[in-house]
């Protein structure tokens, strides 16, 4: 990759770390996308963002196609491009906007599979009270679940982000934005014990920030929840249990027992309702299920 590419991928990142508050995930996953295309633009004898042109792009979009990319790839490819090209249009480093006529692929949207209720209890289940990690593991799913956080704002909540006596928690989001957001009873009493008789002892002169610690005394990783909330799915019979399935169930959970969307909306902490409604279809959906199971016309 020229230098010209790589000094412009650069500048494009730091702009989103420094404006516009991504996390390090997001950048690590512009980079990528945004590597790979320069990459193969320079195969194409493209040195510089400045000689890109339309069809330079629109045969990017093609070659994914081609080389079996699903349209939802594709779209995320080309979402990571049309951002690139603005900014660098903004700062002046290209004349005009190459992605500007691309058409996006058509997705059809899927609805994210959610554990029911009681796939949840048993999930909660799952972990030893008895065993330090135990009562670490049941207070990090049980926030989860009980709050609705994104795994990136779990592993990255403070000690200090955490009010047990009014049972709050002031959760800092995407975009640096900050939600204050009710723990709920269960949550609250995991996460005490937890704070009171386990990460006293992991850290004791507490040294750390944050809230939930590994068995070594530092922060926990995404990839290490990962690996315990698949542990625990797998124990409660959730095989492949993803972090996000535990938002999902927190929002279709609150619709279908009652709440107001744009209450849910606010408490996931979405800019936009739109995106808050999926979650609608799904416990509709779930309602179709019930009435042709077990309504006597229900089904065939």
């Amino acid at each position: 990759m020229s230098p010209a590419f790589d000094a412009a991928i650069d500048a494009f990142l730091a702009h989103g770390r420094v404006e516009r508050g991504w996390s390090e995930h997001t950048r690590s996953a512009y980079h990528h996308d945004l590597v790979s295309f320069c990459t193969w633009a320079g195969r194409r004898d493209r040195q510089r963002p400045v000689e890109l042109a339309h069809a330079d792009l629109s045969a990017y979009v093609l070659s994914l196609a081609d080389a079996g990319y699903d349209p939802r790839s594709v779209a995320r490819h080309l979402s990571a491009l049309r951002q690139w090209c603005r900014f660098l249009v903004d700062e002046r480093i290209m004349d005009s906007d190459p992605t500007q006529l691309l058409r996006t692929p058509r997705l059809a949207r899927r609805l994210p599979v959610v554990p029911t209720e009681s796939q949840i209890d048993q999930l909660l289940a799952s972990p030893d009270p008895s065993q330090p990690l135990g009562v670490r593991d049941a207070a990090m799913i049980e926030l989860m679940y009980s709050v609705g956080l994104r795994v990136t704002e779990l592993v990255t909540l403070p000690l200090r982000a955490v009010d047990l006596r009014r049972g709050l928690l002031v959760v800092r989001g995407k975009g640096n934005k900050e939600r204050l957001i009710p723990m709920g009873d269960r949550a609250a009493e995991r996460v005490t014990r937890y704070i009171r008789e386990v990460r006293q002892v992991m850290d004791p002169e507490a040294r750390v920030a944050a809230l939930f610690l590994s068995r070594r005394g530092a922060a926990m990783s995404r990839q290490n929840y990962w690996e315990r909330l698949r542990h625990h799915g797998r124990v409660a019979g959730i095989h492949e249990l993803h972090p996000h399935q535990l938002r999902h169930a927190f929002a279709t959970h609150l619709l279908r027992n009652g709440a107001d969307l744009r209450s849910v909306q606010v408490l996931l902490g979405h800019q936009d309702i739109a995106t808050t409604q999926i979650y609608t279809r799904i416990a509709q959906e779930r309602l179709k299920e019930v009435h042709q199971t077990y309504h006597p016309r229900g089904g065939e």
